[in-house]
């Protein structure tokens, strides 16, 4: 939830919970108070590579073969997701897509597409079981 201060700033309420429409909003009334307004697909296209490659790293950091530099900055993979997510927002946002409405097709393709396509734990447990 957005709400102004005594300076007439913006300031993020943060809530345990919101919805992604909740999050589209907010985002919404965050960027709609600047004059530029939403970046163009293109632009907005490549900051998500450019937070991605942030993400990218951050998880090598962590993760894989690569340690930080004693010279870094402090980062985290949580910090990356939710600048992906805000970029990913502001994109769905500017072109007027609902993330709500994205998921749900998605699921949908993965629950009808690709309902077999992976080992179910179910199923696993019951072939275990047979060869007792």
């Amino acid at each position: 939830m957005m709400f102004e201060n005594e300076n007439q700033e913006w300031v993020t309420h943060m809530e345990k919970q919101k919805t992604i429409q909740q999050m589209q909003a907010e985002v919404d009334q965050y960027i709609g108070q600047f004059k530029e307004g939403y970046f163009s697909p293109l632009a907005m296209l490549a900051r998500m590579s450019e937070e991605l490659g942030e993400l990218a790293r951050e998880v090598n950091h962590y993760h894989g073969e690569k340690p930080k530099k004693a010279t870094e900055d402090e980062n985290t993979i949580e910090a990356e997701l939710g600048d992906m997510l805000f970029v990913l927002i502001c994109f769905a946002n500017s072109l007027g897509i609902d993330l709500q409405n994205s998921h749900d097709l998605v699921m949908e393709k993965f629950t009808t597409r690709d309902k077999d396509r992976w080992t179910r734990k179910e199923e696993e447990m019951k072939e275990e079981g047979k060869g007792e």
